[in-house]
């Protein structure tokens, strides 16, 4: 593990040479959402990253919280220049930000499950689990909000809750305990968001895109996916119909597959 010069937490392994491969995990995850995929990607240069607030990434923003920001300086930390980012859920919606603001930085970009800065308007599903989350973490319950989460994003809207594997929900329940207890203190950080917002900004982003969704996420989640791959112009559209909102986790053979094949074909 390394840490950038404010504070991020990333490991890069595989042979340099190639296009470095940058990832950024989902919003109830942390790096470690990449554990199982790990040995099949470090044969390409990879950096996996803590975002601020999550898994070993824990200062505290000095002025606004800028996910973006946090992205460049590990570029900055590694020398990478260009690289390919892999974003997934709110991690899909910097990589947005970063091939907006930086474009010069991104050879291609693989969106999982776009979420965060890419939601353009809140559904029915994604207002009954924000309040469910919202009123857990009012009462101090953090059990609470940790099981709203894996209920709504792991499990999805679409299964039983707690039907998923046990392994992933573990794994998620840990990432996600974790961000909750680090930011439990956070509630004056403000965030740095684009102006105007990334989803009204799509038709800019000139790199490659991939967008990858499961039929069984989240409403906002999907409409937001077809909106990113109908408004980006080099962007082609996959979707599963036997996963949620993470498919690296459901399916990593055949994430990794899809994705060594998208980066073969855009090296």
């Amino acid at each position: 593990m390394n840490f950038s010069r404010t504070g991020i937490a990333f490991d890069r392994a595989g042979p340099i040479g190639a296009t470095p491969i940058v990832l950024l995990h989902a919003g109830v995850t942390d790096r470690r959402m990449w554990n199982n995929l790990w040995p099949d990607l470090t044969t390409r240069d990879v950096v996996r990253l803590d975002l601020r607030g999550h898994g070993d990434s824990v200062d505290r923003p000095a002025g606004l919280l800028s996910p973006v920001e946090d992205v460049l300086d590990v570029l900055a930390a590694t020398g990478i220049e260009r690289c390919h980012l892999v974003g997934v859920s709110f991690g899909a919606g910097v990589a947005v930000e970063v091939a907006l603001s930086h474009p010069e930085t991104v050879a291609s970009l693989f969106l999982v499950a776009p979420g965060g800065s890419l939601i353009t308007h809140e559904t029915a599903q994604l207002e009954t689990f924000d309040n469910a989350e919202t009123a857990a973490l009012e009462a101090d319950d953090i059990d609470a909000a940790v099981e709203v989460n894996l209920a709504w994003w792991v499990d999805g809207p679409h299964r039983e809750a707690g039907s998923t594997a046990p392994e992933i929900r573990s794994a998620v329940e840990r990432m996600q305990r974790r961000a909750f207890e680090l930011t439990s203190d956070w509630n004056e950080v403000d965030e740095d968001e684009l102006d105007p917002p990334a989803w009204a900004r799509l038709g800019d982003i000139e790199a490659p895109t991939l967008v990858l969704l499961g039929a069984l996420d989240m409403d906002a989640i999907i409409s937001s996916g077809k909106e990113v791959a109908s408004r980006v112009r080099n962007a082609r559209l996959v979707e599963w119909p036997d996963v949620a909102h993470l498919p690296p986790l459901e399916k990593p053979a055949d994430f990794y597959r899809l994705l060594d094949g998208w980066l073969s074909e855009v090296d």
